[in-house]
Order: C-alpha cells, then sequence, then structure tokens
C-alpha cells in the first residue's frame, strides 16, 4: 500500500524531489525514422521511484536540460567529460532502461547505476520521528542520485543565490537555450545541453542583465568556469572535501557547495545550511517551531547524523509546513531596469 496515497506535488514537495513521472512503459523506446542510441540496462537491488530520484536535477518546470514524458521516461541532456549527451532513462518492470545518444553516450551509460541510486543506501536510515517515519513509508523508491557532474549542479545553484526560484529558473532557461546546443539524438523539442565553460565566459555582461541575473551571481559564475577543471576533480573527493574546494571560490558558500554535493555526489548528510525556508520547515515538522534557525535545525536533525540530507528530504516530501505569515517574496526582473 505503500505510496498508492502519495500527496499531489506543492511547492515544497517539489523542493524535496518530487516531479510527477507517469507510471507508463514506452511500448517503442524511438520514434519510426530515428536512430536507436546506445543502451543498457539496470536492475535495482530494491523500490525505485524515478520521479523521486532524478527529480532534484530538474531545475523548474520548464527546464530545457531535463523533461519528463507521459510514457513514463526522463530525458536529460548533460554535458560529460566525454562531451555532449543525452539520455533517456525508463522503467519497464523490475528494469530500468536507459539509452544514450552523442559523444557522452557511454559516459552517460557507465554512470546509469550510480545515478539511480545504487551508491546509496537507504536501509541505514533509521526514522526517529512520526512525520518522518511516515514520508518513508509512503516514499519507498526515494534514492539519492550521484550525477558525478559538478557544473552541472554548481551554476543553477549559484542563479538559486537569495532570489525566488521562479527567477533562477528563468534565468537557467533562458541563458541555456541562447547559448546551448541542441541535445544529440531524438531528444524532446527544445531540449539542450547547457554551454560549455569558454562559452559561459563569453556570454556578455549584457545577457546576464537581460536573464535577471545581477553581478554578483554572475561573477561567481564567471569565477568558477575558469577553474571548471579543477571543481570538476571534486567528484573523486568525499562530500566534505568537495564542499572545502567549491568554498575557495569567491561567492560559493556552505549552501550552495552543499547543494552541488547532494546531487554531484549523492551525500546523504549534506544539509543545506543559510536556507531561507529549510530551517523553519524541519523545525515545525520536527518541533513545532516554526521559527527555527540553522543552529535549531541541526539540533533536530542530529539523530540522524551521517543522513541529515536524506532526513530533510523526507520532512520536505511530507508536505507538512507552517502556514504562511507573510506574502512571498516579491519577483524582481532586473532585466527590465
Amino acid at each position: 500500500m505503500a505510496g498508492r496515497f502519495t500527496p499531489r506535488p506543492t511547492r515544497t514537495t517539489v523542493r524535496g524531489g518530487q516531479v510527477g513521472v507517469p507510471a507508463g512503459v514506452p511500448r517503442q523506446a524511438v520514434a519510426p525514422g530515428k536512430v536507436p542510441g546506445k543502451v543498457r540496462t539496470v536492475v535495482p537491488d530494491g523500490p525505485l521511484d524515478l520521479g523521486l530520484v532524478l527529480g532534484p536535477l530538474r531545475r523548474g518546470p520548464g527546464d530545457p536540460t531535463f523533461r519528463a514524458m507521459p510514457d513514463g521516461s526522463v530525458w536529460r541532456a548533460c554535458r560529460t567529460p566525454a562531451g555532449p549527451g543525452t539520455l533517456r532513462v525508463g522503467v519497464r518492470g523490475v528494469e530500468v532502461r536507459g539509452e544514450a545518444w552523442g559523444p557522452g553516450a557511454e559516459w552517460l551509460l557507465e554512470q546509469l547505476p550510480e545515478l539511480l541510486g545504487a551508491a546509496d543506501d537507504p536501509s541505514v536510515f533509521v526514522p526517529r520521528h512520526r512525520v518522518v517515519a511516515m514520508a518513508r513509508h509512503r516514499r519507498p523508491g526515494l534514492r539519492l542520485t550521484r550525477t558525478g557532474l559538478v557544473m552541472e549542479s554548481l551554476i543553477p545553484s549559484v542563479l538559486e543565490q537569495k532570489v525566488t526560484t521562479d527567477e533562477a529558473y528563468r534565468a537557467w532557461r533562458l541563458l541555456v537555450r541562447k547559448y546551448g546546443e541542441p541535445a544529440p539524438g531524438p531528444a524532446p523539442g527544445r531540449m539542450c545541453v547547457m554551454p560549455d565553460a569558454g562559452t559561459w565566459r563569453l556570454i556578455p555582461s549584457w545577457e546576464w542583465h537581460r536573464a535577471g541575473v545581477d553581478n554578483k551571481r554572475a561573477s561567481t559564475i564567471l569565477r568558477a568556469v575558469r577553474v571548471a577543471a579543477r571543481l570538476e576533480e571534486a567528484v573523486g573527493m568525499s562530500p566534505a572535501q568537495a564542499q572545502a574546494r567549491l568554498e575557495v571560490v569567491p561567492g560559493i558558500g556552505p549552501w550552495t557547495s552543499a547543494e552541488v554535493v547532494q546531487r554531484s555526489h549523492g551525500a546523504a548528510d549534506a544539509v543545506t545550511v543559510g536556507d531561507l525556508h529549510l530551517p523553519g520547515i524541519v523545525g515545525f515538522a520536527l518541533a513545532g517551531d516554526r521559527d527555527a534557525d540553522d543552529s535549531v535545525m541541526l539540533e533536530l536533525l542530529e539523530p540522524y547524523a551521517g543522513q541529515r540530507h536524506r532526513a530533510a528530504r523526507l520532512i520536505l516530501l511530507s508536505g507538512r509546513v507552517p502556514g504562511r505569515r507573510a506574502p512571498k517574496m516579491p519577483r524582481v526582473d532586473i532585466g527590465r531596469l
């Protein structure tokens, strides 16, 4: 019965990684007339919810690098160490079928098991609160993905600094569509691979402005792409070491580095500190304290040491949030100024 009465997505559960992926099995992997890609089949060692596992990689419903299709498949357009690539993932019974195109196809298929959470061990997690236990019961297919890619998570995370998610998603969408390249293979319409480091460096200042990105965030991204190769090396480090390397770049702090390693490393213990809403959500869910700050949040999550990020995601997925007491943060489009 677990998962049968899963609540509909809300803004909070979407932040927890919930993406609606229809439970359909495509009859045909590729449309007629299209060149088939390279294929790999993986059999997970437990329940797998494709929407929950890959959901954190989507940057808004209009993300040009991510698409969830009505047939139950998920498409990703990535810039891998081997070049651009497109990956299509679909569940067929107990198997997960990955099909990839482009120069990065082999790399994407090699990473497929870890992308689906093979490096994650949810069995070590022990719920200590009823709300967490219920969320876990309803989401048995939650696994922490590990992409093995740093820059594809770092750049959109920097765009999300101190602005509304809608503003950040818009900036990511505009910049990737204008300066990225079409996704290889028979990808759904308008899917793009994000620009390479050299292209990010050449984006004119007025285009950042038109996308609604202020000079502080744009400068942080430009500093990061200058050392992109060194930052990508952090994939081979522990999450804590990777965060330390990322935070060497001015403008990248604990909030941003945690958001990155949660995706690039599948870091089960990387808590997002410095967030505007998360401490209040965690505090309200675990102790009825809607005014909790980072120190209170970390204290409440202490029983989950080693698995604090998973606990925070389950709390977000529970949908248990305090009622709004103030209007939403106003959206400011600096591109109109």
